[in-house]
């Protein structure tokens, strides 16, 4: 399934390009207002293709009757209880039940939360209180990659790898580590084959911990494709040989699928599409299609053990959200997971994966345009600034800006658009991005100075 080309490129640093504050009090945002289908509307009545599924995260796309009747069912018999106190409402512990029958983490636990931010930070902290369960304090440091996305509060934004979500904020806070991104495309991987390049990443990943001391680690967190940092996709083999590492250290891995997760990359999970074995799994976004706020952290049964051994011992696990486990939004996230199966979505991404991957594949080796890849319904095309007259990081917002005003909304990460649509989308549908992109690339390309 995955698609790229062989272009080599220098290292990047790739990054979410966000307004400044000031720009929000200088101009008028654009206003959303209307959504059906993978078409949205904004104030001015013009119509969109929405090419990243909102922000990778609404998969069934808009006006979805079933989800909406979830919520307002719900709504009216529940509108909200807490989970504290050794007291819950059904519709989390069903949900609970659903993610198990469902996930590959044999006899997992699910804790629910908000948001990929808070679902991060909850397996941060389940790792500490894991290793300190095991009488082992001194294991507080989280490693991570460097373009890696996991969030932005202080402590998932700590192990995010992405400079400018740092920059003004005084973060990342002391233990947050960093090994190189499995980019193939990194100029370091120059002359070597995947194979020797897994090789140099996994002697990073060695002189990291050797230098830090095993004994002061505490877990490994990764994307299977690591989505804002421009849709990395790494080699072969690559966190297999990250799991013996791991495994031979005692460090836990957690697996980021906020965006991978629920049908994206043509399986239910990006950890079975690439046979990982994590001891947490976080959700978010996919979880309900993002019609409601929802995010979970499911932990395997040697972590779970321990926090409940732990936590026996000390009388308390002083962790939890208001909304944890908010029944409208459960109700919301167990219809997706229905619809999800139901509808075979997976098998609906896995039949026209190609379909996206060869329309944007006619622009490889194309002016301007130094790699495309493609991964499910997760793809990327990287531009070269520098050889339009431009600073690095430039040319991809430019990209994205025409092709909004071609009726197609993409998201750019520096020099990298990323085409995420979502996962209901048709055939003529994804050929009409590629069709309305190929418009606002070649209006750029004409303007080249």
């Amino acid at each position: 399934m995955p698609h790229r080309s062989s272009t080599v490129l220098d290292p990047q640093t790739s990054t979410m390009l966000e307004p400044h504050t000031a720009l929000h009090l200088e101009t008028p945002p654009h206003v959303i207002t209307r959504g059906e289908g993978i078409t949205v509307w904004d104030s001015e009545g013009n119509a969109y293709l929405d090419g990243v599924s909102g922000i990778l995260c609404t998969n069934l796309g808009y006006g979805e009757p079933r989800l909406i009747k979830a919520a307002a069912d719900q709504m009216a018999k529940l509108p909200f209880y807490p989970s504290f106190d050794h007291r819950t409402s059904d519709v989390p512990l069903a949900l609970a039940d659903d993610l198990a029958e469902m996930s590959p983490m044999a006899m997992g636990r699910t804790f629910f939360a908000n948001s990929g931010s808070e679902a991060n930070d909850s397996a941060f902290k389940f790792a500490w209180y894991y290793h300190r369960s095991l009488g082992r304090p001194g294991r507080t440091k989280i490693i991570s990659h460097q373009r890696s996305y996991h969030g932005t509060t202080v402590a998932s934004g700590s192990a995010t790898g992405i400079p400018h979500i740092h920059e003004g904020f005084g973060i990342p806070l002391p233990n947050f580590l960093k090994v190189p991104c499995p980019d193939p495309l990194d100029a370091r991987a120059n002359n070597l084959t995947d194979d020797q390049f897994v090789d140099w990443l996994i002697m990073r990943l060695e002189d990291l911990i050797a230098t830090e001391g095993a004994d002061t680690i505490a877990a490994f967190i990764g994307e299977p494709i690591l989505g804002a940092g421009g849709v990395i996709i790494p080699p072969t083999g690559y966190y297999q040989r990250v799991q013996e590492v791991l495994a031979r250290h005692d460090i836990l891995f957690i697996a980021d699928e906020v965006i991978t997760g629920f049908g994206r990359t043509g399986s239910m999970f990006g950890t079975t599409e690439f046979d990982l074995r994590p001891d947490m799994m976080t959700f978010a976004k996919g979880l309900s299609s993002s019609y409601l706020p929802i995010s979970a952290v499911m932990v395997g049964e040697r972590v779970y053990a321990a926090l409940a051994e732990g936590s026996a011992n000390s009388g308390s696990f002083g962790h939890g959200f208001t909304y944890s486990g908010h029944p409208v939004a459960a109700a919301v996230a167990r219809e997706n997971l229905a619809i999800l199966k139901e509808r075979d979505i997976p098998g609906h991404v896995r039949a026209l994966a190609p379909v996206l991957a060869d329309a944007l594949g006619t622009f490889h080796g194309a002016e301007l345009v130094q790699d495309v890849r493609s991964y499910g319904f997760l793809s990327a095309v990287t531009f070269d600034s520098a050889a339009h007259g431009l600073q690095q990081g430039q040319l991809g917002p430019l990209v994205a800006a025409k092709a909004m005003e071609q009726g197609l909304l993409l998201r750019a990460t520096g020099d990298n658009v990323i085409f995420s649509p979502p996962l209901v989308s048709s055939d003529t549908e994804i050929k009409t991005m590629a069709h309305r992109f190929g418009d606002a690339y070649h209006e750029v390309v004409s303007a080249r100075a």
